[in-house]
């Protein structure tokens, strides 16, 4: 009887693959048991399915970025971020001989728990909720019991790992600090591709507002890396393949000058663009309108189906019942899209022209 397609593919993981690489066949497995009845595809290349095939998936294509709902059809959205996350992690896994449908489904679930309007979105409901709040713990959370009507989509130890421990925030590009890292390489080059993206991506984005010119980047940091966003991956990507290739123990390198170079582009960023009075501008209202619905559906119904009237709702009789509710309420605005929440708060705050004659 002739091997399964998935079977076959196992045996090229195992004769193809580097040492350090994660076989499809050596997962440690699922959150919940289940039987593994597909003949076509590895265990990763399902779990990537499934976060393709997922809500959350799909409502990143409305999610901000950078600039809050952008009017403009080339700005990126949270969706074509993690899209170009997958493509440079995928790029990175094949040059290294790592497992490329492991690394593709960590970079297509990292951002599946981001809030509306992006980063002023996740920091309102970190102050709003009484457990704080991180969007790669929401990821995490999205993954394991919201997606599919609380069922989760019960994806992999490996894929969840590298989901949860995803984010860097300011911190290190490569810290020494492996307890921050993935457990897996896949995981860890997803790491770095976030960074790679975003700070490739948000410059793009920032020229194309005209909120920056490419030569207002310092001339050292363009003569690394050239001037396009194209030109400026390839060069990160070549130097982060060449420096791990040439060490060979199991963890990501990126020669000093590489890492000396995307630090202080990721600083020219933080200073020219994301606390730029225009974003800033918006950052504040994005919190306003999280706030005020946040404290709205603490007292009230969730809407049925969209936007619509919604009651009051009785009140918590317990502390648990309110940690409860803290947890349904933070649930349900991080999924909003920004155009959702836009919708509902100009729905329950905005006045509305009497229409009885």
């Amino acid at each position: 009887m002739s091997l399964s397609i998935r079977c076959q593919l196992e045996e090229q993981e195992q004769s193809i693959l580097s040492s350090h690489a994660c076989l499809s066949v050596n997962s440690r497995g699922r959150l919940h048991d289940e039987p593994d009845t597909c003949d076509l595809r590895t265990v990763f290349q399902r779990d990537r399915d499934r976060i393709i095939h997922s809500k959350s998936f799909r409502r990143l294509k409305h999610k901000t970025q950078v600039f809050l709902a952008p009017a403009g059809d080339h700005y990126r959205t949270r969706l074509t971020h993690v899209l170009e996350v997958s493509q440079i992690a995928r790029t990175i896994a094949v040059c290294l001989r790592l497992n490329e449908y492991l690394a593709e489904a960590i970079a297509l679930g990292h951002d599946l728990g981001h809030t509306p309007f992006g980063h002023a979105g996740e920091f309102s409901l970190n102050s709003l909720h009484p457990r704080g709040f991180r969007h790669y713990r929401q990821s995490l959370r999205v993954v394991d019991f919201l997606e599919d009507h609380g069922r989760g989509l019960n994806l992999t130890w490996e894929v969840r790992n590298g989901i949860l421990k995803h984010s860097k925030g300011y911190r290190d590009i490569l810290p020494t600090d492996t307890s921050e890292l993935p457990t897996t390489m896949e995981g860890k080059v997803v790491r770095v591709a976030d960074i790679m993206a975003y700070v490739n991506h948000d410059m793009d984005d920032a020229v194309r507002a005209g909120m920056i010119k490419n030569a207002d980047v310092p001339s050292h940091l363009r003569k690394v890396v050239g001037d396009s966003t194209s030109r400026r991956i390839d060069v990160m990507v070549r130097d982060l393949v060449s420096s791990t290739l040439a060490s060979d123990d199991g963890n990501l390198h990126l020669s000093d000058l590489m890492t000396e170079t995307i630090t202080e582009l990721r600083g020219f960023l933080y200073d020219n663009v994301y606390r730029n009075w225009r974003v800033h501008n918006e950052f504040e209202k994005a919190q306003r309108i999280i706030r005020d619905l946040y404290a709205f559906f603490l007292e009230h119904e969730f809407p049925k189906a969209g936007p619509g009237e919604c009651p009051p709702r009785p009140k918590a009789k317990s502390g648990k019942e309110e940690k409860k509710r803290h947890r349904e309420v933070c649930d349900f605005i991080a999924g909003m899209t920004d155009r959702y929440a836009l919708g509902l708060y100009k729905l329950i705050f905005m006045p509305k022209p009497w229409s009885v004659f």
